[in-house]
């Protein structure tokens, strides 16, 4: 695509959020484009879960599942990167990577997150399989089973007790991680679980399964599952170039939203894991929802403020009124 093409929103991101929005749009007649690169986040994961009537569904099967539903409300779905984004007089203009360009009165943001993990060989490879960072997406697959916890950060202790609802055999490893301080150890003492000292070197894994947790010092530590707590960094490279600014989070960065999904930036809406770093599949598909209506209603507000323009300058011209 190397022309021009114009719509009412473009939603950059076809995860949960942008396609749920492209669906309430396009159900309000408006012309909207999903630009997606096909990289969903939760894509290594077996099944989205805490989504009613959908409950376990595979991600992949998921999305495309909300392509087809945003498509038969008429929005189209675009597979390339959005480059570039700009503010114009009238809305803005989206560069792609493949070449085109779009225009649109209002832009949503479901751009999502990157996941920053921990420099320990076999965690990024064993990434959304057993090692695990949410006990709402993934906890009940490893319930009753041997559950490390890699100290990584402030939330690595709320993390521990939260695992610690699902399985009596729950291990910590502090890694490099500050001292969280005495009232954190008394309680991870108090509820049995086990504090294992020193730098962990790598994990031992056999194909795709976690075997053990390998300490510098050689020691090997079994667990079934390694849960751990990267730092979440919102997709805002769009945001940043129309002058947003990003804003800090005890885990990450994130761009911050008012009612509905609105930014500081006029005309933007950012809405799923680039405005809430913790908001799950069905939490991310609500807000998507949300952004659409308020989008939607900015629009519908400005093309009548139009249209009263419009009559009072045939009024003060003498045109006659058509209809």
């Amino acid at each position: 695509m190397n022309s021009i093409s114009a719509y009412d929103v473009v939603v950059v991101g076809g995860g949960a959020a942008g396609l749920s929005a492209a669906v309430a749009l396009a159900r309000s007649l408006r012309s909207v484009v999903v630009v997606d690169a096909g990289e969903p986040r939760n894509a290594p994961a077996g099944g989205a879960h805490n989504l009613l009537g959908r409950e376990g569904i595979p991600p992949l099967e998921l999305l495309a599942a909300g392509r087809r539903e945003a498509e038969q409300y008429g929005a189209e779905i675009l597979r390339d990167r959005a480059v570039t984004a700009r503010a114009e007089e009238e809305g803005f203009t989206v560069g792609l990577a493949g070449g085109g360009v779009l225009r649109a009165r209002r832009l949503l943001l479901a751009t999502g997150l990157v996941d920053e993990l921990p420099d320990v060989p076999g965690v990024a490879e064993l990434w959304g399989r057993s090692v695990l960072h949410c006990p709402y997406c993934h906890g009940w697959e490893v319930r009753g089973r041997r559950i490390g916890v890699l100290g990584a950060g402030p939330m690595s202790i709320h993390q521990t007790l939260l695992f610690r609802q699902l399985s009596e055999d729950v291990t910590f490893f502090p890694h490099r991680m500050p001292d969280p301080g005495p009232e954190a150890w008394e309680q991870l003492s108090a509820l049995g679980v086990r504090v294992v000292e020193g730098p962990v070197q790598r994990l031992r894994t056999d194909g795709d399964a976690l075997r053990a947790v390998v300490l510098d010092d050689g020691q090997e530590v079994p667990v079934d599952a390694l849960v751990v707590a990267p730092r979440f960094a919102a997709r805002a490279e769009l945001y940043e170039q129309l002058g947003g600014t990003l804003t800090d989070h005890p885990a990450g960065a994130l761009i911050a939203t008012g009612p509905m999904g609105s930014t500081e930036v006029p005309g933007v809406w950012a809405a799923g894991n680039a405005g809430d770093l913790s908001a799950m599949v069905s939490s991310a598909a609500g807000a998507g929802v949300g952004a659409a209506a308020a989008i939607n209603a900015d629009l519908v507000a400005e093309e009548a403020a139009a249209a009263v323009r419009a009559r009072a300058q045939g009024a003060a011209t003498g045109t006659p009124r058509r209809g």
